[in-house]
């Protein structure tokens, strides 16, 4: 490929004056209008061969002359409130409040600790550099004016769902407020609150805040990951007509954006409340609030961010399998048009669920699993310091938010490592974008080792146990390996480089079923060394904990758990670059999505081609990877359960006698809670996707046209089935997930009040939470893995093996991809979240189950 970028703009410049000029049959649209499909459609085989040929020797002027509109479904742009509201601000002004707010910040930074202070520092510097990628993928072209349309149709259906639904979701957030309000209100007090002073009511107040600023971040988190993925897609399609390298780092860099301003708000959100209440409460002064104690009034963010979290996986997920499932059935299958084909009535519906499922759920995802591994860690670190009298306690309980400010760090180092090395005006040769991208992964694990040595050094030493800080080093290096571990494992079992995919790729060759019995024995097998991986690392991390050389009052060691709690934050050290990984899967798949679209040539789908499939494997590793430090991080929380029913029963709570029948019926519940909840979420993507499917075939068979280019699909027709199908399909597995452990907290609590067993329902919820993880956790791997295999399988056989496209062997992998979709997409991830979010309630929620 040897043209250069000077040939693409002259002839970008022709084309759009062609396009625009009055008479010559490719004016745009007038308002009103919708023609969807080329005015001068020049194609056939002779055409096709000699446009690739052009593309080689650098002459457009025969593909540029292919003249295509697409529809503006755009009615408006759209800008949240909060930002109307600004910038009817005068600049001026505006500056002075922001100054204000940062002011009053580092003052209450300043009278808490230093170390709020480099947090906050961090944090805002990590914004600014998020600020800047922003304005370079926005400083990218856009491409030609009808990948512009097709972007704009996108970004108009991904903002209009995300405001219908999150305006859903805040309703039932206030509605939970006020039940977690009442709650507390009449709760008892644990002693370590009433020796403060710290009443029900200001206990009330606290939870409800920090409940509603999680859930706000959370929606906030999910709607920067969709503003980026609905603005890099077009700049990446048109990259992908001069570079593949130059496609491939603008995909990471809008990745990179969001990940930072998810992992920054996480971070800042939680200093912000830790220095708010320290101050407010007076902690440690005289007949005031213990510092160790104060990680549990945060309790109330985590469960925020993870209610948020999970209702926008569950509503996103839905949304964006329903309509790819689809548009595959009866676009690929009954019609055998390639997908993204623009004749498919779906097809816009399907990108735009790449954006709310993949992008807006994910950061939100990513946003609650950071805030619940900090707050968990927090209260373990408060708890051991306590326990170990130690004489400042605040390294321990803020450790967790240094490791996460080293993690904006080094993530920032590893995005701007994936540079564009092509030389000027010339297209560099099609790299292996996955290598790239494992490159500077690598770079961000290796500074992640150095920060995180120096990070327990400088906050986990102490003149008790000196050599302490060096055992949870080490935890956190076994944290680190883990991640990079399970990543690789995801890895192996999902890209078709590998066996097992093009194994299952060959079992399409003997049909449908065999494909789906492969794809099944392929998802079970891939649980297993997950689940060794982590056996291994929490025994590991414990035991390296236990022997640090802390010891409480009695000399018994109380490290233990502490340990594991710094191997989670160790395998969370990455989570920005992880999650930027994460976010380049969806932005590559609209990328390709818009090159099909807009007919560019087949040398450019090709890129997009490969960035999707390295898309889909960097989005199942992540998954894998949430899925491990959603265990571990579960793992914390219930430990932290259980101090918080000691506290409130006034009696040592440390074991769960599973023999007690009622015990093993609630673990029996949390087990029958994961499946029950997998089969609504994908039953609810299947009832969904039949409506999108009836809706396709009415439209082929009423508009027999659409297929020879002569009628237009109703695109809005199929984006409005998905997205009211999607809403009132999440509430009831969502419902469920809420409502389940503390109905059964309550039942089993009146059962042991009438059978002499003042626990039972804090026993019981417990065993429920246990069970919960270890099949949640099994499940997610399960669901994930096949689902991924699946998708990549279809990719594998579409690069030309075992028959290519249109084979039979292609057409079995298609269903496979389609049994897939709801597993890896609605009801895998949504798992996890359901896991945490199942800790989190049963720790806000503990006084009633007493």
């Amino acid at each position: 490929m040897l043209f250069r970028r000077g040939i693409i703009r002259d002839e970008y410049e022709l084309t759009s004056e062609l396009i625009q000029r009055p008479g010559s049959g490719g004016d745009l649209p007038q308002s009103g209008e919708f023609n969807p499909f080329p005015v001068a459609r020049r194609v056939n085989s002779f055409q096709s061969v000699a446009m690739d040929d052009d593309m080689e020797g650098g002459n457009l002027g025969l593909y540029q002359e292919r003249l295509r509109t697409f529809p503006n479904m755009r009615s408006k742009p759209y800008t949240p409130l909060i930002f109307r509201l600004l910038m009817r601000i005068n600049s001026r002004v505006l500056l002075v409040l922001l100054l204000f707010g940062l002011g009053a910040l580092f003052y209450i930074g300043a009278s808490t600790s230093p170390i709020i202070v480099f947090v906050y520092s961090v944090c805002i510097s990590s914004f600014l550099v998020s600020i800047y990628l922003a304005k370079w993928v926005l400083s990218k072209d856009e491409g030609p004016p009808e990948m512009v349309q097709i972007s704009e149709a996108i970004r108009d259906g991904a903002e209009g769902f995300f405001r219908t639904q999150y305006g859903t979701i805040s309703k039932m957030a206030g509605l939970l407020a006020l039940v977690i309000l009442s709650i507390y209100l009449l709760r008892s007090t644990t002693p370590q609150q009433e020796a403060s002073g710290i009443g029900r009511a200001t206990s009330a107040y606290i939870t409800v805040a920090s409940f509603l600023l999680g859930a706000l971040c959370s929606g906030v988190a999910g709607y920067v990951g969709m503003w980026v993925s609905v603005r890099a897609n077009v700049r990446v399609s048109s990259a992908a007509r001069r570079s593949a390298r130059e496609a491939l780092q603008i995909a990471v860099r809008a990745g990179g954006f969001s990940a930072l301003v998810v992992v920054g708000m996480a971070v800042i959100g939680i200093a912000i409340l830790y220095a708010t209440f320290y101050v407010w409460l007076g902690v440690d002064s005289t007949s005031a609030m213990k510092v160790t104690d104060l990680p549990l009034l945060l309790v109330g963010y985590g469960f925020g961010a993870s209610f948020v979290a999970l209702f926008a996986q569950l509503g996103g997920g839905i949304y964006t399998k329903a309509a790819d499932v689809g548009a595959d059935l009866v676009g690929k299958v009954e019609q055998g048009i390639p997908e993204d084909d623009p004749r498919n009535p779906a097809v816009i519906a399907d990108l735009v669920g790449d954006n709310v499922g993949d992008c807006a759920a994910r950061g939100a995802d990513l946003f609650e699993s950071i805030a619940a591994e900090i707050i968990s860690a927090m209260i373990l670190g408060g708890t051991m310091a306590q326990r170990c009298k130690i004489e400042d306690p605040s390294g321990f309980i803020l450790f967790p938010l240094v490791v996460h400010s080293f993690d904006l760090v080094i993530s920032s180092v590893g995005i701007f490592s994936i540079r564009n090395t092509r030389e000027s005006g010339v297209i560099s040769v099609l790299e292996d974008p996955m290598a790239i991208l494992e490159k500077g992964y690598s770079v961000t694990i290796f500074l992640a080792v150095l920060t995180f040595g120096l990070s327990t050094r400088w906050m986990l030493y102490t003149e008790q146990a000196p050599t302490a800080w060096l055992n949870f080093a080490l935890c956190g290096l076994v944290g680190i390996i883990t991640a990079y571990i399970f990543v690789w494992i995801t890895k192996y079992y999902t890209d078709y480089k590998h066996e097992p995919v093009r194994t299952l790729a060959l079992a399409s060759s003997t049909g449908h079923g065999t494909n789906i019995i492969a794809g099944v024995s392929l998802g079970l097998e891939s649980t297993a060394l997950p689940v060794l991986v982590i056996s291994v690392s929490i025994i590991s991390a414990f035991w390296l904990g236990r022997t640090s050389g802390l010891v409480d009052e009695s000399g018994s060691p109380t490290g233990g758990l502490f340990g594991t709690a710094v191997a989670t934050m160790g395998m969370l050290s990455t989570a920005a670059y992880v999650l930027t990984m994460d976010m380049f899967g969806p932005i590559a798949d609209n990328a390709g999505g818009i090159v099909e679209m807009s007919q560019q040539p087949e040398s450019v789908r090709e890129i997009t081609d490969v960035l999707d499939a390295v898309g889909n494997t960097t989005k199942a590793t992540t998954k894998g990877f949430a899925i491990g430090s959603a265990a571990l991080a579960s793992f914390l929380l219930f430990s932290a359960y259980m101090d918080e029913v000691g506290s409130f029963a006034h009696v040592p709570f440390h074991q769960v006698d599973i023999a007690i029948p009622e015990v093993f019926v609630g673990g029996l519940l949390g087990s029958m809670l994961i499946f029950l909840f997998s089969a609504w979420a994908c039953s609810a993507v299947g009832r969904s996707a039949q409506e999108v499917v009836n809706e396709v075939r009415r439209q082929f068979i009423e508009r027999p046209g659409i297929m020879e280019y002569k009628e237009k699909p109703d695109y809005g027709r199929c984006v409005s089935i998905v997205a009211s199908a999607s809403l009132r399909e999440m509430i009831k597995p969502g419902a469920l997930a809420i409502i389940s452990p503390i109905v059964v907290g309550i039942v089993f609590r009146v059962l042991g009040y009438y059978t002499d067993q003042p626990l039972l329902g804090a026993k019981v919820v417990a065993s429920m939470l246990m069970f919960a993880t270890v099949s949640g956790i099994l499940m997610a791997l399960f669901l994930n893995t096949a689902g991924g295999a699946w998708d990549n399988a279809k990719k594998y056989i579409e690069t030309g093996a075992l028959g290519g496209k249109g084979s039979d062997c292609h057409k079995a992998a298609v269903t496979g991809d389609t049994v897939g979709d709801p597993f890896k997409d609605t009801a895998g991830p949504s798992i996890h979240v359901l896991i945490k979010m199942l800790a989190t309630i049963t720790l806000v929620m503990a006084p009633i189950f007493l």
